[in-house]
């Protein structure tokens, strides 16, 4: 491979969007210099992609930019549940859910909680966060070819607005430049699943009218079923911007051209139900709506992640946030092997560990456009049937079966049927309520930057053998003792007992993942800890 170059950086992102500048917001918080190529202008100006989920603002959380997410998002912050009606005006409606955590029992399982902010809000504040780091983001520049060897990925890169070239030699390629990934056409990775599920025209428009026929009404999205003039309604401000999704069959011959300011208008007022309503329409995307997964994530040196690497059906916003996901694993571990902590098979769990997650996931999307009718959508005979576990469980109670874990079943299930985050090998670890040095944290928000080992208040076993470990393997393990009593690093609230909310005992240990995921636990004592922390770590991080 020719060397000459221009540039070089550890890792070349392609794709500024949601999955693209999450991948260089954490890639940044960990110190990994990186670029990131965008070939468009600016962020999204389109509002959609709405949903975050409770996993993806833990990950939000960890890495600072909680709070202005939600600033962003506050005008729809009293937005809640799925209404499905034949008109805003008739009796024909019904509430699908009416509240996303009921009760408050997510408070239970996170210190987050779900997050309704759209893709143009949410897009420049992650920009903006991740440039306070070591990454370069470029939009308006476009990668145009790129090859890769055993020792990197050459690419070449160009400025839409002055028209030069770059050459760029990266150690790593990420791909998060959408569904239709030319580098995933490249590397000839083929794709799973049902295919294109149904096609849309989303309909930006402004209407002072509707707000008042909508009254208190306050939903997340309105699935409007006349058969004559069906969609869906979201609002953007509650007050005058508003979006339609309007059916689209290009299988019938439609084309975008057909759908005109007029025909636009028409469809929503009479989807709406109200004749005369004020509609000014001020913009139109198209957008597809599809079941397909990669047969794989990654080829040598590229990895593929977001729409590149999986495409779900819109309902219960999981295609962005299984992306976000997929970005924050990817980030980690490749940290880890550009610092020489871990080995380069770590990286081979990526696809272990993410693939399983995006089947099983996008399975249940589609099911659940099964469930609530989705405008447009059709199950094929015997395709999403029945429920498949509840929507917490996909959204955060998934399991690594297989990856950079110890001690997993591998036959167990992605999603378990019902929630259960007990400190099991693979899965996220628990949320408790902690002070350290009278600051309260969730013990969630330890997890970033380092291996974290939990043990208990006594545990000087566990400490001195997590030192010892992290000396011959340089790297960097921190370790709490975890308690009640005022010697614990981190006490408890209400004296709860860690080890019986991980899942072990008052002599046992648990070891979490920078991603927050849980590596291994020993149920109690073991009779050489160094010995038992050292196989596992140099399992885990590939470097036996």
């Amino acid at each position: 491979m020719n060397t000459h170059v221009d540039h070089r950086v550890p890792v070349l992102i392609v794709g500024g969007s949601l999955v693209g500048l999450s991948a260089s917001l954490f890639l940044g918080r960990l110190g990994i210099r990186h670029l990131l190529v965008e070939k468009h202008a600016a962020t999204s100006t389109h509002p959609r992609g709405r949903g975050n989920n409770v996993r993806t603002m833990e990950l939000f959380r960890t890495a600072g930019v909680e709070p202005l997410i939600r600033e962003a998002a506050s005008v729809l912050a009293d937005n809640h549940g799925i209404l499905q009606a034949g008109s805003l005006t008739g009796d024909d409606q019904e509430w699908l859910f009416k509240e996303i955590d009921p009760g408050g029992a997510l408070a239970r399982f996170s210190p987050s909680g779900w997050c309704l902010c759209s893709q143009n809000d949410l897009e420049p504040v992650l920009l903006a966060q991740a440039r306070k780091h070591v990454g370069d983001l470029r939009f308006a520049t476009e990668m145009l070819s790129f090859e890769q060897d055993a020792t990197g990925v050459r690419a070449v890169v160009k400025n839409r607005e002055t028209g030069e070239d770059t050459t760029v030699l990266a150690d790593y390629l990420i791909a998060a430049d959408g569904p239709r990934s030319p580098v995933r056409e490249q590397l000839r990775i083929g794709q799973t699943g049902s295919g294109d599920l149904f096609h849309n025209v989303s309909v930006t428009f402004r209407s002072e009218g509707l707000a008042q026929v909508l009254g208190d009404r306050r939903f997340i999205v309105c699935y409007l079923t006349n058969p004559e003039a069906d969609g869906a309604l979201l609002p953007v401000d509650n007050r005058e911007k508003w979006v339609f999704h309007l059916p689209w069959q290009p299988d019938r011959g439609e084309t975008l051209e057909d759908f005109t300011d007029e025909r636009c208008a028409e469809h929503i007022r009479r989807a709406t139900g109200v004749p005369g309503l004020d509609v000014e329409i001020t913009g139109k995307a198209p957008w597809h709506a599809a079941e397909r997964v990669a047969e794989r994530y990654s080829t040598g040196r590229v990895f593929l992640a977001g729409d590149s690497a999986h495409e779900m059906s819109p309902t219960g916003a999981f295609g962005s946030n299984t992306g976000i996901q997929d970005a924050h694993n990817l980030a980690w571990k490749l940290a880890a092997v550009l610092g020489a902590s871990a080995g380069p098979g770590l990286l081979e769990t990526y696809d272990a560990e993410r693939r399983p997650v995006a089947r099983a996931t996008s399975e249940r999307a589609s099911a659940r456009s099964g469930e609530h009718s989705h405008p447009g959508y059709a199950a094929a005979p015997g395709v999403g049937g029945g429920k498949q576990g509840g929507m917490l469980s996909v959204a955060m109670g998934y399991r690594y079966a297989r990856g950079a874990v110890v001690g997993v079943d591998p036959a167990l299930p992605v999603v378990p049927e019902r929630m259960r985050l007990t400190g099991d090998p693979g899965t996220r670890a628990p949320h408790l309520w902690v002070r350290e040095r009278d600051v309260r944290k969730s013990t969630l928000d330890l997890y970033e930057r380092s291996f974290v080992l939990l043990s208990g208040a006594e545990g000087a076993p566990w400490r001195s053998a997590a030192k010892r470990v992290a000396d011959r393997l340089s790297l960097r393990l921190d370790v709490y003792g975890v308690g009640a009593g005022p010697d614990a690093d981190l006490v408890t609230e209400d004296g709860a007992d860690w080890a019986e909310a991980h899942g072990t005992t008052a002599e046992g240990a648990v070891l979490v993942r920078p991603d927050g995921f849980v590596a291994w636990r020993s149920a109690g004592a073991v009779s050489d800890p160094e010995v038992a922390l050292h196989d596992v770590m140099t399992s885990v991080l590939c470097r036996a």
